[in-house]
């Protein structure tokens, strides 16, 4: 592996050698005395194979929680539960988007069908998802393969057509562009879903929590928690759990009513709710929401309200190629110069300029990722 310096990680393994004989075996035999050596006198199990397609740009932490509770499996149990490989278009090298190079087993190979290709996606997910990667995406799933993406890789999944009538997830940074984009998708915010043979996770740890789920419906719940003590990864997530931190974490201040307007403000965007109205829903009067979110923020609720829908706005103009006027209608402002204007303000730019030095190109779509 490298970051500007010559080397390289190479994917084709299967994790039993990782550790000394002795380690493995003492490893190994405290997970049957855990299964109460039920493992006794079975045959060897079957191997799943991992066929990791490496987009340019992708993510390292989604990629390592994918691969290593796979490596580890393999090493506690003391079988080749699981294998890999590194796929990528050209079949030689895929650069992450830190810098460090890995090199491929393969390209845009045939595959099993039995095999579980997981794409693994990052920064400029849009142009790193090309014609002949689609093509092979929509291939292999004709073939029967289970298709999955990591972090931002579920855009490439959607983009050929494969999370049509599914439900999905991916990074919530990159949430309001897919939904733009990709309306047969039932995006939701959990950390990762699995739809029949579609998988997709929302990007860094939550690679874990999948691997961990397929884990245990492949072996069991013990071998999964094992694996989670050898990551000291003691809070397993499973597809109930949403992305982001609750609303009182991420603003530092614990008032139900507060966070109950706030969450209210997030859900109408488009159709922005007034002050009056926010402030009767939760049971109070408007002059107690102002001095509400003055007290805890410092600001009033239309501004807080507006710098949601701006945040909303820039996102959407740094993702995707809506046009400015359909971005100022998609975030409750209902011409593009009071748009401007208020955009103005807040980010010291104009929504054209801040277009131009993003590239209005649809190759600018999803830029956001861990």
């Amino acid at each position: 592996m490298r970051a500007g310096l010559p080397g390289t990680f190479h994917g084709t393994a299967n994790g039993t050698t990782a550790a000394p004989a002795t380690t493995r075996g003492r490893e190994a035999g405290s997970l049957s005395q855990k299964r109460g050596g039920r493992d006794q006198g079975r045959e060897p199990v079957r191997t799943r194979r991992f066929v990791f397609l490496l987009l340019e740009r992708f993510t390292m932490l989604s990629f390592a929680g994918a691969i290593e509770p796979l490596r580890i499996a393999n090493r506690v149990s003391g079988q080749p539960l699981y294998t890999w490989k590194l796929a990528g278009e050209g079949g030689h090298e895929a650069v992450c988007s830190n810098g460090a190079a890995f090199r491929l087993d393969m390209g845009l190979d045939e595959i099993d069908r039995e095999d579980t290709v997981l794409v693994c996606g990052g920064i400029d997910v849009a142009e790193a998802t090309t014609r002949p990667i689609l093509n092979w995406l929509r291939r292999e799933a004709r073939r029967g393969a289970s298709i999955g993406g990591l972090c931002t890789g579920a855009w490439a999944v959607a983009k050929a057509g494969l999370l049509d009538g599914r439900r999905a997830t991916i990074h919530w940074e990159n949430q309001d562009s897919f939904l733009e984009e990709f309306e047969e998708v039932k995006l939701t915010k959990s950390v990762f879903v699995v739809d029949g043979n579609r998988l997709t996770t929302a990007g860094g740890t939550a690679s874990i929590d999948l691997m961990l789920k397929l884990i245990a419906e492949d072996h069991g719940e013990d071998l999964a928690n094992t694996v989670a003590d050898q990551l000291i990864y003691s809070a397993i997530r499973t597809d109930q759990d949403t992305q982001r931190l609750s609303i009182p974490t991420r603003i530092g201040v614990r008032h139900p009513k507060l966070s109950q307007v706030i969450q209210m403000m997030e859900a109408a965007i488009e159709e922005p709710i007034s002050p009056a109205d926010l402030a009767e829903d939760v049971g109070m009067s408007t002059r107690q929401l102002e001095r509400l979110f003055r007290r805890y923020l410092n600001r009033s609720p239309k501004r807080y309200y507006m710098e949601l829908r701006l945040q909303k706005a820039r996102n959407l103009l740094m993702q995707t190629d809506m046009s400015v006027i359909n971005v100022a209608l998609a975030c409750g402002f209902a011409s593009p110069s009071h748009f401007s204007k208020c955009y103005r303000a807040h980010y010291n730019t104009t929504p054209y300029r801040e277009r131009g030095s993003h590239g209005s190109h649809p190759a600018a779509a999803p830029r956001l990722s861990i």
